[in-house]
Protein backbone atom coordinates (compact mmCIF):
# COMPACT_ATOMS: atom_id res chain seq x y z
CA UNK A 1 0.00 0.00 0.00
CA UNK A 2 1.44 2.74 -1.04
CA UNK A 3 0.75 6.42 1.73
CA UNK A 4 -0.69 8.87 0.30
CA UNK A 5 -1.38 12.51 1.29
CA UNK A 6 1.92 14.47 1.30
CA UNK A 7 2.53 15.67 -2.29
CA UNK A 8 3.21 19.27 -2.28
CA UNK A 9 1.90 19.75 1.28
CA UNK A 10 3.77 21.65 3.88
CA UNK A 11 5.48 19.10 6.83
CA UNK A 12 6.76 21.12 9.78
CA UNK A 13 9.52 18.42 12.23
CA UNK A 14 10.94 19.43 15.50
CA UNK A 15 14.08 17.27 16.61
CA UNK A 16 14.91 17.38 12.73
CA UNK A 17 18.65 16.58 13.72
CA UNK A 18 18.12 13.60 16.01
CA UNK A 19 17.74 10.08 14.67
CA UNK A 20 13.98 10.07 14.37
CA UNK A 21 13.74 13.32 13.22
CA UNK A 22 16.57 12.73 10.24
CA UNK A 23 14.55 9.78 8.72
CA UNK A 24 11.07 11.83 9.60
CA UNK A 25 12.93 14.50 7.02
CA UNK A 26 14.71 12.33 4.53
CA UNK A 27 10.77 10.36 4.25
CA UNK A 28 8.48 13.10 3.95
CA UNK A 29 11.11 14.83 1.20
CA UNK A 30 10.95 11.85 -0.64
CA UNK A 31 7.25 11.47 -0.77
CA UNK A 32 6.95 14.70 -1.75
CA UNK A 33 5.95 17.76 1.00
CA UNK A 34 7.28 20.89 1.16
CA UNK A 35 9.18 19.78 4.58
CA UNK A 36 10.69 22.41 7.35
CA UNK A 37 13.57 21.08 9.49
CA UNK A 38 14.05 22.57 12.85
CA UNK A 39 16.39 21.97 15.62
CA UNK A 40 18.43 23.96 18.17
CA UNK A 41 21.26 25.84 16.92
CA UNK A 42 24.11 23.49 17.83
CA UNK A 43 21.82 20.45 16.79
CA UNK A 44 21.07 21.96 13.11
CA UNK A 45 24.63 23.52 12.74
CA UNK A 46 25.92 19.65 12.80
CA UNK A 47 23.31 17.52 10.69
CA UNK A 48 22.96 17.84 7.11
CA UNK A 49 19.06 17.96 5.58
CA UNK A 50 18.65 16.63 2.15
CA UNK A 51 18.54 18.91 -1.04
CA UNK A 52 15.77 20.85 -1.01
CA UNK A 53 14.75 20.47 2.56
CA UNK A 54 14.26 23.91 4.46
CA UNK A 55 16.15 24.31 7.87
CA UNK A 56 15.30 26.64 10.55
CA UNK A 57 16.27 27.34 14.20
CA UNK A 58 13.82 26.49 16.80
CA UNK A 59 13.70 25.65 20.30
CA UNK A 60 10.56 24.10 21.14
CA UNK A 61 10.80 25.05 24.72
CA UNK A 62 10.86 28.57 23.76
CA UNK A 63 7.48 29.34 23.42
CA UNK A 64 7.93 32.79 21.60
CA UNK A 65 10.49 31.18 18.83
CA UNK A 66 8.25 28.07 18.11
CA UNK A 67 5.51 30.85 17.23
CA UNK A 68 7.70 33.38 15.63
CA UNK A 69 9.26 30.10 13.19
CA UNK A 70 5.59 28.60 12.71
CA UNK A 71 4.36 31.92 11.66
CA UNK A 72 7.16 32.30 9.49
CA UNK A 73 6.85 29.07 7.57
CA UNK A 74 2.53 30.16 7.36
CA UNK A 75 3.68 33.32 5.50
CA UNK A 76 6.93 32.32 3.52
CA UNK A 77 6.51 28.57 2.90
CA UNK A 78 2.84 27.95 3.56
CA UNK A 79 -0.35 26.40 5.83
CA UNK A 80 1.18 23.96 8.12
CA UNK A 81 -1.17 20.76 6.99
CA UNK A 82 1.57 18.35 8.46
CA UNK A 83 3.35 18.05 11.91
CA UNK A 84 5.63 15.46 13.14
CA UNK A 85 7.19 16.83 16.28
CA UNK A 86 10.30 14.86 17.50
CA UNK A 87 11.65 17.04 19.77
CA UNK A 88 12.99 15.29 22.95
CA UNK A 89 15.67 14.75 25.47
CA UNK A 90 15.99 12.92 28.27
CA UNK A 91 17.72 12.65 32.04
CA UNK A 92 18.73 9.13 32.73
CA UNK A 93 18.43 9.47 36.92
CA UNK A 94 17.01 7.35 39.70
CA UNK A 95 14.12 9.58 40.97
CA UNK A 96 15.94 10.57 43.72
CA UNK A 97 18.91 11.95 42.14
CA UNK A 98 16.99 13.80 39.77
CA UNK A 99 17.34 17.58 40.51
CA UNK A 100 14.67 20.53 40.44
CA UNK A 101 16.86 21.77 37.57
CA UNK A 102 17.35 17.91 35.92
CA UNK A 103 13.32 17.98 36.61
CA UNK A 104 12.47 21.56 34.82
CA UNK A 105 14.61 20.67 32.00
CA UNK A 106 13.27 17.72 30.96
CA UNK A 107 10.00 19.33 31.50
CA UNK A 108 10.30 21.80 29.33
CA UNK A 109 11.46 20.70 26.20
CA UNK A 110 9.57 17.25 26.45
CA UNK A 111 6.13 18.42 27.96
CA UNK A 112 6.07 22.12 27.79
CA UNK A 113 7.94 21.84 24.34
CA UNK A 114 5.03 19.31 22.70
CA UNK A 115 2.22 21.95 24.28
CA UNK A 116 4.67 25.22 22.31
CA UNK A 117 4.57 23.23 19.28
CA UNK A 118 1.42 21.57 19.12
CA UNK A 119 -0.82 24.49 20.76
CA UNK A 120 0.68 26.69 17.62
CA UNK A 121 0.29 24.52 15.07
CA UNK A 122 -3.53 23.83 15.81
CA UNK A 123 -4.65 27.17 15.45
CA UNK A 124 -2.92 27.71 12.35
CA UNK A 125 -4.80 24.42 11.56
CA UNK A 126 -7.99 25.50 13.07
CA UNK A 127 -8.56 28.20 10.68
CA UNK A 128 -8.41 26.00 7.54
CA UNK A 129 -10.26 22.81 9.70
CA UNK A 130 -7.59 20.33 8.31
CA UNK A 131 -4.08 19.11 9.18
CA UNK A 132 -2.58 16.25 10.93
CA UNK A 133 0.06 15.60 13.70
CA UNK A 134 2.11 12.85 14.79
CA UNK A 135 4.14 13.28 18.16
CA UNK A 136 6.91 11.15 18.46
CA UNK A 137 6.50 9.92 22.23
CA UNK A 138 7.90 6.95 24.62
CA UNK A 139 6.96 3.75 25.76
CA UNK A 140 8.28 5.13 28.93
CA UNK A 141 4.87 6.90 28.89
CA UNK A 142 3.16 3.84 30.04
CA UNK A 143 5.37 1.90 32.21
CA UNK A 144 7.69 2.65 35.22
CA UNK A 145 11.30 2.66 34.66
CA UNK A 146 14.05 2.76 36.76
CA UNK A 147 16.17 5.97 36.74
CA UNK A 148 13.89 7.03 33.78
CA UNK A 149 11.28 9.06 36.44
CA UNK A 150 11.40 12.62 34.89
CA UNK A 151 12.02 11.35 31.32
CA UNK A 152 8.71 9.31 31.69
CA UNK A 153 6.59 11.53 33.39
CA UNK A 154 7.47 14.49 30.70
CA UNK A 155 6.42 11.94 28.40
CA UNK A 156 3.26 10.58 29.94
CA UNK A 157 2.26 14.39 30.20
CA UNK A 158 2.91 14.91 26.57
CA UNK A 159 0.99 11.95 25.40
CA UNK A 160 -2.13 13.18 27.30
CA UNK A 161 -1.78 16.37 26.29
CA UNK A 162 -1.96 15.25 22.74
CA UNK A 163 -4.88 13.15 23.30
CA UNK A 164 -6.62 15.67 24.80
CA UNK A 165 -6.04 17.81 22.15
CA UNK A 166 -7.11 15.18 19.10
CA UNK A 167 -10.61 14.77 21.38
CA UNK A 168 -10.72 18.61 21.28
CA UNK A 169 -9.94 19.30 17.50
CA UNK A 170 -12.04 16.43 16.16
CA UNK A 171 -14.96 18.30 14.99
CA UNK A 172 -12.23 20.69 12.95
CA UNK A 173 -10.97 17.51 10.53
CA UNK A 174 -7.86 17.77 12.54
CA UNK A 175 -5.75 14.54 13.48
CA UNK A 176 -3.52 14.12 16.57
CA UNK A 177 -1.57 10.83 16.59
CA UNK A 178 1.15 9.34 18.75
CA UNK A 179 3.93 7.11 18.35
CA UNK A 180 5.95 5.76 21.53
CA UNK A 181 9.03 4.09 20.42
CA UNK A 182 10.78 1.69 22.65
CA UNK A 183 14.66 1.33 22.30
CA UNK A 184 15.70 2.88 18.99
CA UNK A 185 19.39 2.91 17.73
CA UNK A 186 19.73 6.85 17.83
CA UNK A 187 22.24 8.83 19.45
CA UNK A 188 20.58 9.37 22.35
CA UNK A 189 20.00 5.62 23.05
CA UNK A 190 23.48 5.17 22.59
CA UNK A 191 24.76 7.57 24.88
CA UNK A 192 23.16 5.53 27.58
CA UNK A 193 25.36 2.35 26.46
CA UNK A 194 28.52 2.11 29.12
CA UNK A 195 30.00 -0.70 26.22
CA UNK A 196 29.45 -2.24 23.24
CA UNK A 197 27.36 -4.74 24.47
CA UNK A 198 24.58 -2.66 25.51
CA UNK A 199 22.43 -3.60 22.81
CA UNK A 200 22.58 -7.00 23.91
CA UNK A 201 21.42 -5.56 27.26
CA UNK A 202 18.45 -4.06 26.66
CA UNK A 203 17.58 -6.61 23.99
CA UNK A 204 17.91 -9.23 26.82
CA UNK A 205 15.95 -7.02 29.70
CA UNK A 206 17.16 -6.87 33.32
CA UNK A 207 15.18 -8.58 35.83
CA UNK A 208 16.81 -6.64 38.76
CA UNK A 209 15.93 -3.53 37.51
CA UNK A 210 12.35 -5.14 36.51
CA UNK A 211 12.71 -3.93 32.33
CA UNK A 212 11.36 -6.64 30.07
CA UNK A 213 13.42 -7.29 26.80
CA UNK A 214 12.56 -7.18 23.41
CA UNK A 215 10.66 -9.81 22.55
CA UNK A 216 11.30 -9.33 18.68
CA UNK A 217 15.00 -9.70 19.50
CA UNK A 218 16.09 -6.57 17.84
CA UNK A 219 16.29 -2.63 18.62
CA UNK A 220 13.86 -0.48 16.27
CA UNK A 221 15.57 1.24 13.65
CA UNK A 222 14.83 5.19 13.06
CA UNK A 223 13.25 4.21 9.86
CA UNK A 224 10.96 2.59 11.85
CA UNK A 225 9.60 4.84 13.67
CA UNK A 226 9.43 6.92 11.12
CA UNK A 227 7.25 4.74 8.89
CA UNK A 228 4.88 4.60 11.62
CA UNK A 229 4.67 8.57 11.95
CA UNK A 230 3.92 8.45 8.15
CA UNK A 231 1.17 6.48 8.11
CA UNK A 232 -0.86 7.91 11.00
CA UNK A 233 -0.25 11.39 8.91
CA UNK A 234 -1.25 10.01 5.83
CA UNK A 235 -4.43 9.99 3.70
CA UNK A 236 -4.77 6.42 5.04
CA UNK A 237 -4.82 6.97 8.57
CA UNK A 238 -7.54 9.53 7.61
CA UNK A 239 -9.95 8.18 10.38
CA UNK A 240 -7.80 7.31 12.99
CA UNK A 241 -6.97 10.45 15.90
CA UNK A 242 -6.42 10.47 19.67
CA UNK A 243 -4.30 6.74 18.81
CA UNK A 244 -1.28 5.93 21.04
CA UNK A 245 0.87 3.58 19.16
CA UNK A 246 3.41 1.90 20.82
CA UNK A 247 6.55 0.49 18.25
CA UNK A 248 8.85 -1.10 20.42
CA UNK A 249 8.99 -4.62 19.72
CA UNK A 250 6.46 -5.61 21.76
CA UNK A 251 8.59 -4.67 25.25
CA UNK A 252 6.42 -2.91 27.37
CA UNK A 253 3.85 -6.08 26.42
CA UNK A 254 1.11 -4.15 25.62
CA UNK A 255 -0.62 -2.52 21.95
Amino acid sequence: MKLTGFEGRVALITGAAGGIGQSLCARLHDAGAVVVATDTAAAMAKTPVPAGVCKKVMDVSDAQQVADIIDWIEHECGPIDLLAHAAGVVAYLRADETTPQDWAHVMKVNATGTFNVCGTVARHMQTRNSGAMAVIGSNAAGIPRHRMAAYAASKAAAHMYVRCLGLELGQSGIRCNLVAPGSTLTPMQTAMWSDEHGADRVIAGDLPSYRTGIPLGKLAEPDDIASAALFLLSEQAGHITMADLYVDGGATLRA
